[in-house]
Formats: structure tokens, sequence, C-alpha cells
């Protein structure tokens, strides 16, 4: 296979206590072996929190929102338009900084298994369980 095409309209996104994510390229979806592209829309106040990737770089484009994304320790809100890259291995989580929905895309190098996809949570380990208030 060349390519193939992915329409909103036929994506199947997952819902979660902190928004809703479709994978838009992945092995498991489009044959992907390099790369995964997830869009993610975070609830207001909500986010993906403190977690790792151990063998992936990951880039998180803002569409639309204020996105307080954490890279480590250090802090930055995000625009549309702005990103931010994270190396292999880095603890990283992205919250909606907004009163409205927030709306992003996370690109994962290489792919990594069926899903694309390697996470390890971190939320509830020190010091990253005490670096922001639970919402």
């Amino acid at each position: 296979m060349s390519g193939m095409f992915t329409f909103r309209s036929k994506t199947d996104y997952a819902t979660l206590d902190w928004g809703r994510v479709a994978a838009l390229c992945s092995p498991a979806g489009t044959g992907a072996k390099e790369i995964t592209i997830l869009e993610g829309h975070l609830l207001p106040q909500k986010g993906h929190d403190f977690h790792r990737h151990p063998n992936q770089e990951e880039v998180i484009f803002v569409i639309s929102g204020r996105i307080e994304q954490w890279i480590d320790k250090e802090k930055k809100i995000l625009e549309p338009g702005d990103s931010a890259f994270i190396s292999p291995n880095t603890v990283h989580a992205s919250f909606n900084a907004g009163d409205g929905e927030a709306n992003i895309l996370a690109i994962f190098g290489p792919s990594v298994g069926a899903d694309g996809l390697e996470m390890i949570d971190m939320a509830t380990e020190a010091p990253w369980n005490s670096l922001r208030p639970k919402s």
C-alpha cells in the first residue's frame, strides 16, 4: 500500500475522563511503521497526567485552546500553533488551561506495537504527584 486517507467522519474516538482521543495514523489503522499520530480533545481544566514513552520521541502541537504543557518539571502555556518536543523516556503532561475544549495533535516516532504507542503512567509517583493541584 502506498498510503491512505483518514476522514474525521469515520474516525473512532475513545472517551476518557479528561477528554477524547483518536489515532489518525498508527500501525493497526494505517500500517505506519515509523510514525503514530493521535488527535486529542481535552476538556476544560482536565488533561493527560504525567507519563513517559520509553522509546519514542513526541511532538505535541496545539490546534486550539490553551495547553499547560509540562516537560520534566518545567511548565509552559502553549497556544494555537505552539508545540513541544519531548525526548524518549522524559516525563511530561498536558492539561487544558482554558474554559473551552482544547485540541492537540500528538506525533510519535517510531511507532511501537500494534497501537503505535508505549506509555508508562507516572502520575502517582514523586515528584510528579505533587507538581500541580489535582482537578
